[in-house]
């Protein structure tokens, strides 16, 4: 039996065996490398699926392993939407998603895109015009031209994340190559909503291995789509809240106990005319600033204060002025209940630079706005004038082109400002007599301006009192478009009843309106109440609850 070598003979053959393979490993490590890059592998690298079905086994198996999948950073919601196995969804898009939101190319995380060829072919075909509609299709054609141009291989997929939007860290794919379109014999073939349904149905069979979903803002194209076992699903991120039940409503009850509970702990002082309490306690996370909070119990004084401050784990209440009282009453307008009062104190607050009211008919919205704006134009000077817009869609047929100028044009849609101007003028010049009202009207319509939203892009108005009516017609983008109009001491209300949307593709959850309510609770300088009580008439509050 021969003698092992010695020690440095032993480590001089190993470092010989070690060079003499250093070759062929240098050359495997190379092979790998020119067949997948590494660079910024969490990102950049695509889901071999999608490339080629032949690619051979032991590709996908490195890939996989080298592809730190879990270390990307994901919200909840992604990774609810994950499978068990962790593969990325592919999201099959519909044409009415690009057209209704450009960006949605980019609103699926680390999850990939999949365009089929007959998407492009109908945003090309709604692309001329001026509607919202067909500026959406051409901002969509333009983010997948640049995206398109980003690599050369159509195949592989392109980075979304290529254009900055480092949210999307899934790939967008093009279809390619032919798929097999084969669908039941009751729907016709040549229809571009079943043409996507087919290859929905291909890229199912194709990749059996992922999760494929359809998303399309197509009710009967889900409804299609599910009774032939695709997944579907509508677009969500367009909606600024699920239930618009969860709408925030600017208002919060206090708890029975609260003084009981709280007596001890409460700093109060006076200011002027107010009272501040400063509390603290397990009810202070969920306060925002501006939000109104009463306490009404039977036997015991009641409290309506408003939060001016949030600051760790205490916040300060302010009370409010009473409204309901004729000597505060606002061009001759007193508040009937609760809200009303509410309202009234951020419609005339000069540091509450935006509000929104959202209430049913005949809660009294234009006519406490107008009644601010009147008092705060004529009486102390604050603005200059009011302006007044409303989105115009139609309850139902249009009546076709309106004659005349900008204002006599929107006169037929501003009939609730001539109902409350006359009510209010009525009650300001009642005992001056017929030459008196009539001076009194042609004095307050000199200070109100009707203007049309369709003019409003690139506008800057400065020291004004902007009333937006019907604001729940609104979209996301129209609502910021008009609010970004402000200029220095303006003040915007907007207004609206989130029960009488007559825009078809608007809902509660995507209306403008909640948009803002939402986005903007919290802010400083801005604030909201939800009017909860009618008070037009018996008939009005009876038709709102029960029809």
């Amino acid at each position: 039996m021969p003698l092992p070598p010695p020690p440095k003979q032993r480590a001089t053959l190993l470092t010989q065996k070690s060079l003499a393979e250093a070759p062929a490993a240098k050359t495997a490590r190379a092979t790998r490398s020119n067949a997948r890059p590494l660079k910024d592998a969490q990102i950049d690298m695509p889901i071999p699926e999608i490339v080629a079905s032949t690619a051979p086994a032991p590709v996908k198996t490195s890939v996989r392993t080298a592809s730190p999948v879990k270390s990307i950073k994901t919200s909840s919601r992604s990774a609810k939407a994950r499978k068990s196995d962790g593969t990325r969804k592919l999201f099959v898009l519909d044409t009415n998603v690009l057209m209704h939101d450009p960006m949605s190319l980019f609103r699926f995380e680390e999850h990939d895109v999949f365009l089929p060829m007959i998407v492009l072919e109908e945003l090309d075909s709604n692309k001329k015009g001026t509607s919202e509609v067909a500026r959406n299709a051409r901002q969509a054609s333009r983010y997948l031209d640049t995206l398109a141009a980003s690599s050369p291989d159509m195949a592989a997929g392109q980075r979304l994340s290529g254009l900055g939007h480092n949210e999307a860290q899934g790939h967008l794919f093009f279809q390619t190559e032919p798929l097999d379109l084969s669908l039941p014999l009751a729907l016709p073939q040549g229809k571009a909503d079943n043409q996507i349904l087919g290859v929905v149905r291909a890229l199912c069979e194709k990749h059996s291995q992922r999760e494929v979903v359809l998303v399309s803002k197509d009710i009967n194209m889900r409804v299609k789509a599910r009774a032939m076992g695709l997944q579907a699903e509508d677009y969500q991120n367009d909606k600024a809240l699920e239930d618009g039940d969860m709408l925030y409503t600017g208002a919060m009850a206090l708890p029975t106990d609260f003084w009981a509970k709280h007596a001890k702990t409460v700093e109060s002082w006076q200011q002027g005319s107010h009272t501040f309490y400063r509390i603290s306690g397990s009810i202070v996370p969920s306060l925002f600033i501006n939000q109104f909070v009463y306490f009404e119990a039977a036997g015991e004084p009641s409290l309506y204060a408003r939060v001016t401050e949030v600051r760790g784990k205490t916040a300060v209440l302010r009370t409010l002025k009473d409204f309901a009282h004729q000597k505060n009453a606002v061009w001759g307008v007193t508040a009937r209940n609760r809200e009303q009062n509410f309202a009234l104190n951020l419609l005339t607050d000069p540091e509450v630079d935006f509000v929104t009211l959202a209430g049913t008919a005949g809660t009294g919205k234009t006519l406490m706005a107008l009644a601010a704006g009147l008092t705060q134009v004529l009486d102390d000077r604050r603005y200059t004038e009011i302006i007044m817009t409303r989105a115009t869609v139609s309850v139902g047929e249009d009546i076709g082109f309106l004659p005349g100028t900008e204002e006599e044009k929107m006169g037929p849609w501003m009939g609730a400002l001539d109902d409350n101007l006359e009510f209010l003028a009525k009650g300001e010049g009642g005992g001056a007599g017929e030459w008196g009202r009539a001076a009194t009207n042609e004095l307050i319509k000199s200070r109100i301006k009707i203007k049309s939203m369709n003019f409003m892009r690139g506008r800057t108005f400065m020291n004004k009192y902007v009333i937006i009516d019907e604001a729940q017609n609104l979209t996301p983008k129209q609502m910021k478009t008009l609010i970004t109009r402000a200029g220095p001491g303006t003040k915007i209300i907007c207004m609206g009843n989130l029960a009488q949307i007559d825009t078809p593709y608007l809902t509660e959850g995507s209306s403008g309106l909640t948009y803002a309510v939402d986005r903007f609770k919290g802010w400083a300088h801005n604030g909201h109440i939800t009017l909860a009580r009618g008070e037009r008439s018996r008939l009005a509050d009876f038709a709102s609850e029960a029809l």
